[in-house]
């Protein structure tokens, strides 16, 4: 009998050792994602350094920091005019202000094209710590300033989040549709018709939901808003990725990993908005939370 009590002793005593170690294991993989999340925005091509988002008018557009510019940014990186964008048709080329060095891969430009439609790699012209760059949204073609010594860099240190919680990694189901196109409205007021494979199903509280979700790469983009929007979390709502799998394969969709969209962070972000069918009624205690001084 002593001797049945110590192997029942010695296996519970394993396998909470073993449930706990992988309970461990899973909060530090989940902790490193958020590390890197924290690096990622920080980063050069990350959303905190941004500086500024300026929409052309078609013609001549001229950037600098005199208030007679059409597009003007106070920074001591900027002269008072560092030369003009020209918007022709669907092409924008950058003209370099005479006396003033603007380069593109080290190489000092002039004249360039910087956007078309057929153009595959946008290029990224340099002012010392400025880097500026062409985007696209719809009609709407705009110029992203980033300023890679930013004061907000040195200011930005975590992101409130919710206690990492197992439950919240959730089993799914991919459901595909026939007709692969959904409407998504972004902030701008703009509708996209983007691509959408399908539905991600699955069950909380014995109730089953559905997201739809975007296809992106080898992974499913969510956007999705829930009864904590607004409150503890982004008011629009947060993201998500869930990796693809092959047939056969099971998948999880784990909102410990659910995300701030970027205009969380920056007023110059352009973020999508979650789409009607992909707003839960119940709260999701999980991922990433939001506050007004979450930039700090």
């Amino acid at each position: 009998m002593k001797k049945y009590c110590w192997i029942l002793f010695v296996s519970l005593l394993f396998f909470y050792s073993n449930a706990t170690a992988q309970s461990g294991n899973y909060s530090d993989s989940i902790n490193r994602w958020h590390q890197q999340r924290i690096q990622d925005l920080k980063a050069p091509d990350g959303w905190i350094n941004l500086v500024g988002l300026f929409w052309l008018q078609p013609g001549i557009n001229h950037l600098g920091s005199s208030t007679s510019n059409e597009l003007i940014l106070t920074h001591p990186n900027m002269p008072a005019r560092a030369g003009y964008f020209e918007w022709v048709n669907q092409e924008v080329y950058w003209v370099t202000e005479p006396g003033i060095t603007i380069t593109e891969n080290s190489v000092p430009v002039n004249r360039q094209l910087v956007y078309s439609q057929e153009l595959i790699n946008i290029p990224q012209l340099t002012l010392e710590d400025l880097r500026f760059t062409v985007i696209a949204r719809g009609d709407k073609i705009g110029i992203r300033m980033r300023d890679l010594h930013s004061p907000a860099l040195d200011s930005f240190h975590t992101i409130p989040r919710f206690p990492v919680n197992r439950n919240w990694k959730l089993k799914v189901y991919f459901e595909p549709r026939e007709s692969r196109k959904i409407e998504i409205l972004n902030v701008l007021g703009q509708v996209n018709r983007e691509n959408s494979p399908g539905k991600l199903a699955f069950t909380y509280q014995q109730k089953t939901y559905r997201l739809d979700v975007l296809e992106e790469g080898n992974q499913w983009f969510i956007l999705f808003a829930d009864a904590t929007s607004g409150k503890t979390t982004y008011p629009t709502g947060r993201f998500l990725y869930v990796s693809q799998k092959k047939p056969g394969e099971e998948i999880y969709i784990d909102f410990n990993q659910a995300f701030n969209p970027p205009c969380a962070f920056t007023p110059y972000a352009t973020c999508p908005l979650p789409p009607p069918q992909n707003r839960l009624s119940f709260a999701v205690n999980a991922g990433e939370q939001y506050q007004h001084d979450a930039k700090k």
